[in-house]
């Protein structure tokens, strides 16, 4: 049985909280899979998601713990676990990234109170909170196979992003950024090599009415579908 983790502190606060389930019951339908909510002051232990063949950073930061929120990240880029970061998710991929393998140990968030140039994670000038808007894929990206466009509408609710002094550093360490808005603004990230690695800021869980995952869930959900059979094949 193939096992997902949604690191994220649950609450009905948050929408997206809501449709995730719902989403991933749609595909469960389709294929049997457990899923596991795990509250972030749970994945700080690295083997806490050892046994998961899937993770998912979703969105609701703060987060109460910022290390469960990276471990999760790590955990799934080091161990080469399928991985999905949207809203929240993408900005905390970035800032695990940023400081365990750029070498920026000191980059911060500034939703928790962070302040000044260590600052990766801003408050965007314009909020995205409840936004849609359009985003423009680079070709051969990941996230343009999964959409099969190179351009897409997407929504939000989120008031954070990457500062864009700081991109090019983890450009340089090897973060593809392959959505960026009309503003150039980076919106998704992916990671090489990786059997999957994708960080959105926009929502795909929002998409639509909830009744139809979104194609990067879908495709999410295939490469831990694809790993997991892999990974037992191997065993076997």
């Amino acid at each position: 049985m193939r096992t997902i983790a949604l690191v994220g502190d649950r609450s009905p606060a948050v929408r997206a909280h809501t449709r995730i389930p719902a989403l991933l019951d749609v595909l469960r339908d389709e294929e049997d899979f457990d899923v596991y909510w795990m509250p972030t002051p749970d994945a700080e232990d690295p083997e806490a998601l050892a046994g998961y063949d899937g993770i998912w950073l979703v969105p609701g930061s703060p987060y109460r713990s910022v290390p469960g929120a990276l471990t999760a990240a790590r955990v799934a880029r080091t161990g080469n676990k399928p991985f999905l970061g949207t809203c929240g998710g993408f900005q905390h991929a970035m800032l695990e990234f940023a400081r365990n393998v750029c070498g920026f140990t000191e980059a911060q968030h500034a939703e928790y109170g962070a302040s000044g140039d260590d600052d990766l994670i801003v408050e965007l000038t314009c909020s995205l909170v409840g936004h849609e808007a359009a985003v423009d894929l680079a070709p051969g990206s990941l996230i343009e196979r999964l959409l099969g466009t190179s351009r897409t509408v997407e929504r939000y609710h989120c008031g954070y992003g990457l500062d864009p002094s700081h991109l090019a550093l983890l450009a340089a360490h090897g973060m593809l950024f392959t959505g960026h808005d009309e503003s150039g603004e980076a919106r998704v990230a992916e990671l090489p090599g990786h059997p999957f690695f994708l960080a959105t800021l926009f929502q795909p869980e929002l998409a639509g009415d909830g009744s139809d995952p979104h194609p990067v869930i879908r495709g999410w959900m295939a490469a831990v579908r694809q790993a997991s059979s892999s990974l037992r094949t191997s065993m076997a």
